[in-house]
């Protein structure tokens, strides 16, 4: 009978072509693995169990990110909506109302990924969508600029723990070049929120007057309702692991555990993702350079991001557009951003390597910020609506790859629940810079934003290179001890379990460049 690694739709190229005597524990009746059999499937089956999970997972945690991306980022629509002359507010009083957001959103992800860790990752996220959406629906009743605030506050409290949740997630059921591909389709939804973001405010601002609400409150009242429906249903259909998912038989779930057992990028050794958190994990994924190294280059992507979000809008607004035209002029740049997103994550998994892809995008977003400084504004509308679009394309593309990056080189999965909350985190403190750098009184050329964008974006590209060589430098060393001991003596020093315990510091594993 022929055998093979699971492929799906989604997947382009296997890292195995062959599975044999995969080992898994049979289920009991609440869902754990309890005794050991063997399974060996045939090529369509094995095809067909990644499939279940692509269909059952990726979408739902894409439209749970496009929810949550939009509730973030609607405060740019809610600005030309009328949210700044209701509120009276003046100076850099709207930048500080984006900023606070950022507060708690970045303090809190670490915390948040160790409840993850001890809970079920459904029961968690249901939980952070509807006090998120809760949280935004009060938004659309503040009456003041100390109420928006306060809200945008804990706005920062209910968010802060879904993204490092959905990718760690994610990290749980795909090897190392299957995962990104998956996340990009996730993380699109970001990019997307951009334009159903413009789209829904064009729709809902005018409901303006209808209550006795003004536009904005519609816009905030109505997409804050939306994650609270979703919350009562999500907890139930979304799936925690592949040791516990009821949708697959024992036989499927003994596969995807075993092929993701022997995920270690060199043939020899075992990783886990069964593994209890402990403070030593936490404790390996602060001390652990890489990530630091990691956060730089995710700077360059926030920076950028976050002022170009909530910034955009006005940009178009301000080369002559109508309010409402500019919500809709918003929606092809995001499109494009999308585009370019699922196709560099598609083709870095399909060449094995990351930081190429990392430096590409970026790139492309200087180029994009250059023309923005260059252009007289408002001089050449079209041109500089033109170059909008390698700004946003360049700055979404590489960031899925960063987060793969990182995620693929961290081992065992306690240690990369906490890393990658760690990199997302701190990362996303580049929100505030990006958030206040975008000044309204130079409107519409933003010298410092652009200026300061293109900069962490060239700062971004020159810390890849780093990263590359650091991990280049341990992989070059534990292949020469594979060839100079053998795996039979390097493995006579350790216990199976000191091995696992190991994680990416295991002499077996790779790093992913």
């Amino acid at each position: 009978m022929a055998t093979t690694a699971i492929e799906s739709p989604l997947d382009i190229k296997d890292e195995e072509k062959k599975i044999e005597n995969v080992g898994e524990k049979k289920s009991s009746s609440d869902g754990e693995l309890v005794t050991d059999v063997v399974v060996e499937l045939p090529e369509e089956e094995a095809r067909r169990i990644l499939s279940k999970v692509d269909y059952r997972l990726v979408p739902l945690l894409a439209v749970l990110y496009l929810v949550a991306f939009i509730d973030r980022s609607n405060i740019g629509n809610a600005k030309i909506a009328g949210l700044t002359k209701d509120l009276n507010m003046h100076g850099l009083q709207y930048n500080t109302a984006v900023t606070l957001f950022f507060v708690p959103y970045t303090l809190l992800e670490v915390p948040s990924n160790i409840v993850l860790k001890m809970m079920r990752p459904s029961h968690w996220i249901a939980i952070l969508m509807f006090t998120w959406g809760l949280t935004m629906s009060l938004m659309g009743i503040i009456t003041s600029y100390s109420g928006l605030l306060a809200a945008r506050w804990f706005l920062g409290v209910t968010e802060s723990g879904f993204f490092p949740a959905a990718t760690f997630l994610l990290t749980l059921w795909y090897r190392r070049y299957e995962v990104q591909r998956r996340m990009a389709v996730f993380y699109v939804a970001a990019s997307l929120s951009g334009a159903f973001s413009g789209l829904l405010a064009y729709a809902i601002q005018k409901l303006d007057g209808r209550a006795g609400l003004a536009g904005w409150q519609w816009i905030f009242l109505i997409e804050g309702l939306i994650p609270v429906a979703i919350s009562l249903v999500i907890w139930r259909v979304l799936p925690d692991s592949p040791e516990t998912a009821r949708f697959l038989t024992p036989e499927e779930r003994a596969l995807l555990v075993n092929r993701l057992a022997g995920d270690t990028g060199s043939g020899h050794g075992k990783v886990t993702n069964q593994d209890k958190i402990k403070m030593h994990h936490i404790k390996a994924a602060f001390k652990d350079w890489k990530i630091w190294g990691g956060v730089v280059i995710f700077w360059g992507n926030t920076v950028g991001v976050y002022g170009f979000t909530a910034t955009v809008p006005t940009v178009i607004n301000e080369l002559g557009y109508s309010a409402a035209n500019a919500q809709l002029l918003t929606i092809p740049i995001y499109v494009f951003a999308s585009i370019l997103t699922i196709v560099f994550a598609w083709w870095s998994d399909y060449r094995r390597t990351r930081s190429p892809f990392i430096i590409a995008g970026f790139t492309i977003a200087a180029c994009g910020f250059i023309a923005q400084l260059a252009i007289p504004h408002p001089r050449y509308p079209g041109l500089t609506y033109g170059f909008l679009f390698p700004v946003a394309g360049g700055l979404y593309c590489p960031f899925i790859c960063l987060v793969s990056w990182i995620a693929n080189n961290l081992a065992p999965s306690s240690k990369r629940a906490v890393g990658m909350a760690l990199l997302i985190s701190v990362g996303n403190m580049g929100g505030i810079m990006g958030s206040n750098i975008y000044l309204e009184r130079e409107k519409p050329k933003y010298r410092t934003g652009f200026g300061m964008s293109l900069t962490m974006s060239c700062l971004s590209i020159v810390m890849t290179f780093v990263l590359r060589w650091g991990y280049g430098r341990s992989n070059a060393k534990r292949e020469r001890l594979l060839r100079e001991e053998g795996e039979k003596n390097i493995k006579s020093r350790y216990t199976e379990q000191e091995l696992l315990d190991l994680g990416d510091r295991n002499p077996f594993f790779r790093y992913t460049l």
